[in-house]
């Protein structure tokens, strides 16, 4: 197998773990809730636009998706300090939690298929999510703008 059918295999798989738990959780929060509160847990209060191209999805389906967050307690707007028309979103402590509990679940439904893993295969997967974690930091997914390149020279 060559490298590239390699990452595409991980992506696979890792796209089917998460519907598998999606599933098995029966948690009817839209996936784009759990990716936006990992999104400010990692990266701090961001603009709505900043949050939407971090999500993947459009600035008005951000827009619907902070405010229905924002009514539940999950997320709050809060002042821009380099910008005072503009608003930024952060995760609440309930939002917070309620991504700390969503993750307890998912690996509570997905425990029971790796039960019968050895400990090389618990290796593999600890060294694998280890690789990812580091390859998928946000210095590296990223892109910098022209500008930033200039200064880093």
């Amino acid at each position: 197998m060559d490298h590239a059918r390699d990452l595409e295999s991980i992506i696979v798989a890792a796209h089917a773990l998460t519907r598998v738990a999606a599933l098995e959780t029966r948690n009817e929060a839209p996936a784009a809730q759990w990716r936006t509160l990992a999104i400010l847990r990692d990266s701090g209060p961001l603009r709505i636009g900043e949050l939407a191209q971090l999500s993947r999805i459009t600035q008005p389906g951000a827009t619907r998706l902070i405010g229905t967050m924002a009514q539940a307690g999950l997320v709050e707007r809060i002042g821009d300090p380099d910008d005072s028309r503009a608003v930024r979103v952060a995760a609440t402590e309930r939002g917070r939690e309620a991504y700390a509990a969503w993750r307890v679940q998912l690996v509570d439904a997905l425990l029971p298929r790796f039960a019968d893993l050895d400990a090389n295969e618990w290796e593999a997967i600890r060294t694998t999510a280890a690789l990812l974690t580091r390859r998928t930091a946000p210095d590296l997914t990223t892109p910098k703008t022209s500008r930033e390149e200039s200064s880093a020279r």
